[in-house]
């Protein structure tokens, strides 16, 4: 059986036995607070309860005072739940729960394996995709890290000794894990350059798109349009106010654009300069891009999507000329996935997941560089061969071939079964405690 380590092919189409799961769902309790993590769980959760595996079942911690959506949510009530254990609200206590965490979850965890062998589970694992990790945890921890932001933006993330001693205790038990999933191999590399995680224990497991992002979905885009009151051409940008994205980028190219003139040869009937429409922003987001496009003159060339199921969010990307994603830090580059997805070109900072992501299906752009993202954006706005071509190139992602959450299920299912028997069958070698 093939590892997918780094750069590797991965199994995905081995049966494998099933174990007991102990997973930590808080994000899905608030989806606001960490949303690619919430998407990721729920993606996986719906995957697992669509294709049951025999002996496979799952502790669920959850955080105590708000509902577990594995009892609440009817996509997810066929979940094999063994137990339930709340847990403290840990996030009140803000950069100290990074260290209160991992010795919460370690509490949680024991005996959570209580009985799995008797139900058919061929091991334990416990599995977290929240970014808190236990200590010392008796089971092997699979961990699937979907951000290092923490460690490439430290002046933002690690300013308090708080924080900075948090960050690098993470970083301790990160590096103590049985295995650590990422998303790509760019990824993969990233947290082999940070966090000093040996290569054997990194296995890429690319995301992918929620159902509802595909291009039939551009068929719903004038009703979304109509009730936004938008132009027919618009691009997408995801419009949380995040020290991930880098905005003020975005915004410079913009005040650019307008500054530059309408480009010649252009369409009468289309506008210039290119409008954006911020998605999936909360109103405090909202509220705080406002105020920066302000200060740079650009204000009535954003416009705020109200927070969209995920049809309407993906009829509203579908229809859309382009996806902006300006960053400095995209270690999952779930935007560019589900924008693809749903046929749609993608404008992307050259860093982190992001070129992987989208190959020859958008425009890479160097980082920070105003004059070359208002270059790629005027060029995909106005020319109608090149943006041709780019939809082209989505169709692989898009098509009845592409990636699933099936997939992405099956081949996390293969990363437990690893972990577990490796625990079993070397009780001092890697996976046996963290």
């Amino acid at each position: 059986m093939t590892d997918r380590r780094l750069g590797e092919a991965g199994p995905t189409d081995r049966t494998v036995d099933g174990v007991r799961v102990v997973l930590d769902v808080r994000p899905l309790q608030e989806p606001d607070r960490s949303p690619t993590t919430a998407i990721y769980l729920e993606g996986l959760l719906r995957a697992y309860v669509a294709t049951p595996l025999a002996g496979e079942s799952f502790t669920i911690l959850t955080q105590a005072g708000l509902p577990d959506p594995t009892e609440t949510r009817d996509d997810l009530r066929r979940l094999p739940v063994a137990g339930r254990r709340p847990l403290p609200p840990t996030r009140l206590l803000r950069a100290g729960a990074l260290t209160t965490d991992p010795f919460v979850l370690r509490s949680a965890s024991i005996g959570a394996d209580r009985g799995a062998g008797r139900s058919g589970a061929a091991g334990a694992v416990f599995h977290t995709a929240s970014g808190a990790v236990p200590l010392g945890s008796a089971l092997p921890i699979v961990v699937t890290l979907l951000d290092l932001a923490p460690w490439e933006i430290p002046q933002v993330y690690q300013r308090s000794p708080a924080a900075r001693f948090g960050h690098r205790l993470r970083a301790r038990i990160l590096r103590d894990a049985a295995v650590v999933i990422v998303p790509s191999t760019a990824a993969a590399r990233d947290a082999r350059r940070l966090l000093r995680i040996r290569r054997e224990r990194l296995r890429v497991v690319p995301l992918a798109a929620r159902a509802e992002f595909d291009p039939a979905a551009a068929s719903e885009a004038p009703v979304e349009r109509d009730r936004l009151g938008l132009a027919e051409r618009y691009l997408v940008y995801p419009g949380r106010f995040d020290a991930r994205q880098d905005l003020p980028t975005l915004l410079r190219a913009l005040a650019d654009l307008a500054a530059a003139g309408r480009p010649s040869g252009l369409d009468a009937d289309v506008g210039w300069p290119p409008r954006v429409v911020l998605i999936d922003a909360t109103a405090d987001d909202r509220a705080a891009l406002a105020r920066a496009a302000a200060r740079y003159g650009v204000g009535e060339l954003l416009a705020h999507a109200p927070r969209l199921g995920p049809r309407r969010l993906a009829a509203l990307v579908a229809g859309a000329r382009a996806a902006v994603l300006p960053a400095i830090s995209a270690t999952a580059g779930l935007p560019a996935v589900e924008a693809l997805a749903a046929g749609c070109p993608v404008v992307a900072s050259g860093l982190g997941s992001l070129p992987e992501i989208v190959g020859a299906a958008g425009l890479i752009v160097e980082p920070r560089d105003p004059v070359r993202l208002a270059t790629a954006l005027a060029a995909i706005w106005s020319d109608e061969a090149l943006h041709a071509s780019l939809v082209e190139a989505t169709r692989p992602r898009s098509g009845v071939d592409r990636r699933s959450w099936a997939d992405v299920a099956r081949e996390t299912r293969v990363v437990y079964a690893q972990a577990a028997v490796r625990s079993t069958s070397s009780p001092s070698g890697p996976g046996t405690r963290a």
